[in-house]
């Protein structure tokens, strides 16, 4: 379809944002569903953040995402807040109303859980252990939305074991802290071990934890990927755990974005999975 003067505009900010696979993933619904709309990249310094945040609404946008280093900032920015993205501190997907007001949002937890959901049987992980490893922005969303799902206890392991204390004292009694050195001790008991630390990612150490005290059935996911296939992945798929790769997180945070600021809810498949990875190999 092609874009005429009424077309709905979105986009996604960040510092730097030409590595985003924001806008495929977008342009792929808005072609698919032959929407009149358009989401481009919007290359954004921190310092002017602000200004251009507010800029928005004035040039007819109906929304955007947020990506890094800007999901922080913006909780002091947006007109309004919604209740997740205050509980995690961070913004990245934002809705601007026909008034003009912007507010944020933040679907990294819906994503989390609609991408587990939909690859493996998520309740079997209710009202059981969970193990978190790492204690920064995504952990927050990741625990978070673990809390709201039902699991019994967030056993939270963090190199620094200060800032997962300190994250227990602000989300409460269900989360665990973990020195690093007894990771392998955590395992016992749990039913889903989630990475969201960079360990594993391109350019950065592998994430090296012995897995034979995991349930067989325990739920592995790396919230990674670049590459796929982290080596934390390759293991548990080694020894039978189901697991579940970082794409699928990055396309189902998408779909509420996307039905916000276009009126209607996308669908996540495997054409899309395979669009994306090709962009993303390009």
């Amino acid at each position: 379809m092609s874009i005429t003067g009424q077309a709905k505009v979105a986009g996604v900010v960040g510092w730097p944002v030409a590595q985003s696979l924001s806008p495929s993933l977008h342009g792929y619904w808005l072609q698919q569903y032959g929407i009149n709309g358009s989401y481009i990249p919007l290359a954004v310094r921190p310092e002017d953040l602000a200004e251009s945040l507010q800029t928005l609404p004035k040039l007819g946008f109906v929304g955007a995402n947020l990506t890094v280093p800007h999901k922080e900032a913006a909780v002091e920015i947006v007109d309004k807040i919604d209740d997740t993205a205050a509980r995690i501190g961070a913004v990245n997907t934002i809705v601007i109303s026909d008034d003009g007001l912007i507010e944020g949002r933040n679907t990294d937890g819906f994503g989390f859980i609609a991408a587990l959901s939909a690859a493996t049987d998520l309740s079997t992980a209710k009202n059981e252990p969970a193990v978190v490893i790492g204690a920064g922005g995504a952990a927050r969303a990741v625990v978070t939305s673990l809390l709201d799902y039902g699991v019994s206890s967030i056993r939270l392991v963090n190199r620094t074991y200060e800032r997962a204390e300190a994250l227990r004292d602000e989300m409460g009694d269900k989360i665990e802290p973990v020195r690093w050195a007894e990771c392998s001790d955590a395992l016992s008991g749990a039913k889903l071990l989630v990475n969201t630390t960079t360990l594993g990612m391109v350019g950065n150490p592998p994430l090296k934890i012995p897995l034979d005290d995991l349930s067989p059935t325990a739920i592995v996911n790396d919230i990674v990927y670049s590459p796929l296939m982290t080596n934390l992945l390759k293991n548990a798929n080694e020894r039978g755990n189901p697991i579940v790769d970082g794409l699928n997180m990055l396309l189902h945070q998408a779909r509420p974005g996307f039905a916000a600021w276009f009126d209607k809810e996308p669908e996540v498949t495997d054409a899309l999975r395979s669009h994306i990875l090709d962009q993303k190999e390009a």
